[in-house]
C-alpha cells in the first residue's frame, strides 16, 4: 500500500458499538481518544503502513490547526492527505519536501494532462493555505510553499463560486425539483412527496433570509421568527454567533410568508415524523438527550436542561453550535421531541450538510424533466450551451447570493422610483440610512461592504445601476405592476451578464410564479 489514510473522530452519539475485548488492545476507545486531546471531527493521519503518525497527530492538536472551524479542519486534512500520498510514492519524506517538489505537485494538480481530476486555481489556493500551516508549524525553512507568496497563489483563482437565480427561476426549480411537477406544470406520476413541504419550506425560509446553510439548517423551533415588523411583510430573529462564520450575533429578517410555511411544515410533516419516532422508541435509544426545562430571555438568552440522569445543565443560546443543538429536546404533547427544526423522515435532526443531497437530487430532477433523452445522454460537462441553458441549477449557497442580488435591485428600485429621489436626495438618504450596498451587507452579516460587492454581487459591479433601474416594462405586454417590472429587470440582467439564471433565457422553459 502506498496511500495515506484519514480517520475522523466521530461525534459522541455516532460511535459504532465496540467489541467487548476492545480495539487494538484499548478497552474504552472513546475515552482513550479524548485523553489524547482529540475532539469530534478531528482528523487522524494513518501512514501507508497502517500506523498513526505521531508527528501529524501533534500538528492536529497544535494551535496552528486545532482552533480552525471543524469544516475547515476537515478540508485541510483531506488536502494534506493527498500531498502526503504524492510525496510518499516518490520516496520524499514530507518534512524534506522542497519548493521544487511543491511546484511539481502544483503543476500535477492544476495543469498536467495526465491528471484526470485537475483542480481550479481557487482550489489550489485553499490547498496552499493548508500546506503553509503544516510547514510553518513544522518550522521547515525555507517554506516549500507559502500562501502569502504571490508566486504560490493561482493567478486564475476566483474569489468565490457563485450562482444567482432570479425569483421566478427559483419558482421553476422548486416546482420541478422539489414539488415533482413536469414541464407543463402537472404532477409527475409516482412522485414521492413525503418531504416536499420540509424541502420547500427550507428553501423559502433560507431564500428570504439570506442565511447560510449551517445557520438556517441548525435553527431551533423556538428561534423561527414569528412576530411581523411594522410593515407586516417581514419578521426578524436572532442568529446565534456559534452558527455564523463571523462568530457574532446578528439580526436576520425572513418574510412572513416563509415563516408561515415553516409553521405549516411543523404542524404536518414534522409532527408526523415525530409521532413515528416516538412510537418506534427512537428517541429513547439516543445516547445523548438534553431535555430543555426553560429558555431565559434578556441580554443573554440561556438554555436550561436536564440529561437522562437528571443532571441539570445550561449554556448561552448563542454559544450552542450545531453539534450541541441536535441533543436538545423539548417536552411535546406525546413526550420529548427534538428542538431542532428540520427533521429527517425518521424524526431525527437533519444535519446541515444533508441539504447538499436534497439540492443535488432536485437538480437531477430538473435535468430529467427539462432535457430530452438525447440531451441527457451527453455527459454534463460536454453538453452544449443550449442544453445547459434549459436547466436551472442551484446549491444551498445560491439562495444567499440570490437574496443579495434581489435585495440590491429592490432597494435601488425603492430609492429611485418609489421615492423619486434625485441624486442629491439619494446622497442625503445614504448618509442617514446607508446606501443599498451597505444595507445588503448588513442583511448578509458581512463585516466589509467590499465582500458583499466582490463575492456576492459581481454581476452588477460593471453596470451603472441608475441606467439599469431606468428600465421600465410599462407598455410592454400591458404589464405595469411591480412584480412584472422586476421580472423584466432581472431578465435584462440575465441577458447582459453571466452567472444569472432567469427563465426567459432558459430554452423552452415555462413561466411560473415567483418563489416566495
Amino acid at each position: 500500500m502506498d496511500e495515506w489514510w484519514l480517520v475522523f473522530v466521530p461525534d459522541p452519539e455516532r460511535w459504532e458499538p465496540l467489541p467487548e475485548e476492545g480495539v487494538l488492545g484499548v478497552r474504552d476507545l472513546p475515552a482513550a481518544v479524548a485523553a489524547v486531546g482529540l475532539q469530534p471531527g478531528d482528523p487522524v493521519f494513518v501512514r501507508p503502513d497502517f500506523a498513526v503518525d505521531p508527528e501529524l497527530l501533534e500538528f492536529v492538536l497544535s494551535s496552528e490547526f486545532h482552533p480552525l472551524e471543524r469544516e475547515t479542519r476537515r478540508n485541510y486534512a483531506l488536502d494534506i492527505r493527498l500531498l502526503l500520498t504524492w510525496l510518499w510514492r516518490r520516496g520524499i519524506p514530507w518534512r524534506q519536501a522542497t519548493e521544487r517538489d511543491l511546484r511539481a505537485y502544483r503543476e500535477f494538480r492544476c495543469d498536467s494532462p495526465l491528471n484526470p481530476s485537475r483542480i481550479s486555481g481557487t482550489k489550489w489556493d485553499r490547498e496552499a493555505s493548508a500546506f503553509t500551516r503544516l510547514y510553518r508549524w513544522a518550522k521547515v525553512s525555507p517554506l516549500p510553499v507559502d500562501s502569502q507568496r504571490r508566486t504560490d497563489r493561482a493567478a486564475d483563482a476566483r474569489s468565490s463560486r457563485v450562482s444567482w437565480l432570479t425569483p421566478r427561476t427559483w419558482g421553476l426549480w422548486q416546482d420541478v425539483g422539489l414539488r415533482g411537477l413536469g414541464p407543463d406544470g402537472t404532477p409527475v406520476p409516482g412522485w414521492d412527496a413525503r418531504t416536499e413541504l420540509r424541502n420547500t419550506s427550507f428553501v423559502g425560509f433560507t431564500l428570504s433570509s439570506g442565511l447560510r446553510r449551517q445557520e438556517s439548517g441548525a435553527i431551533l423551533t423556538f428561534e423561527v421568527p414569528s412576530r411581523p415588523l411594522r410593515s407586516g411583510r417581514y419578521c426578524h430573529g436572532q442568529m446565534a454567533r456559534a452558527l455564523s462564520r463571523s462568530k457574532r450575533d446578528r439580526t436576520f429578517y425572513a418574510s412572513v410568508d416563509s415563516s408561515r410555511q415553516v409553521g405549516a411544515y411543523a404542524e404536518s410533516e414534522r409532527a408526523w415524523a415525530v409521532d413515528r419516532a416516538q412510537a418506534q422508541g427512537r428517541y429513547e435509544k439516543l445516547p445523548l438527550m438534553r431535555l430543555i426545562t426553560k429558555v431565559t430571555t434578556g441580554r443573554t438568552p440561556t438554555v436550561h436542561w436536564v440529561d437522562r440522569d437528571g443532571i441539570p445543565g445550561r449554556h448561552d443560546l448563542s454559544l450552542l453550535d450545531w453539534r450541541e443543538r441536535q441533543w436538545l429536546f423539548v417536552e411535546g404533547p406525546r413526550g420529548p421531541e427534538p428542538a431542532w427544526l428540520w427533521l429527517t423522515e425518521q424524526g431525527l435532526p437533519m444535519l446541515p450538510d444533508r441539504w447538499n443531497t436534497v439540492f443535488r437530487q432536485a437538480n437531477q430532477r430538473c435535468e430529467q424533466a427539462l432535457l430530452t433523452p438525447e440531451e441527457r445522454e451527453a455527459p454534463r460537462l460536454l453538453r452544449v450551451a443550449e442544453s445547459r441553458g434549459k436547466v436551472p441549477y442551484a446549491t444551498p449557497h445560491s439562495m444567499r447570493h440570490s437574496m443579495a442580488l434581489y435585495m440590491l435591485i429592490l432597494l435601488n428600485e425603492l430609492m429611485d422610483k418609489k421615492y423619486g429621489l434625485t441624486a442629491a436626495d439619494r446622497r442625503d438618504f445614504a448618509q442617514l440610512y446607508g446606501d443599498p450596498w451597505w444595507l445588503v451587507k448588513t442583511l448578509l452579516g458581512h463585516k466589509d461592504v467590499e465582500t458583499t460587492k466582490e463575492h456576492y454581487l459581481r454581476p452588477v459591479m460593471h453596470l451603472q445601476l441608475e441606467s439599469i433601474l431606468a428600465f421600465d416594462t410599462e407598455g410592454e405586454h400591458d404589464e405595469t405592476d411591480e412584480t412584472k417590472d422586476l421580472n423584466g429587470l432581472f431578465a435584462r440582467l440575465a441577458r447582459e451578464t453571466s452567472g444569472i439564471q432567469d427563465i426567459e433565457v432558459l430554452v423552452e422553459a415555462r413561466p411560473v410564479a415567483a418563489a416566495s
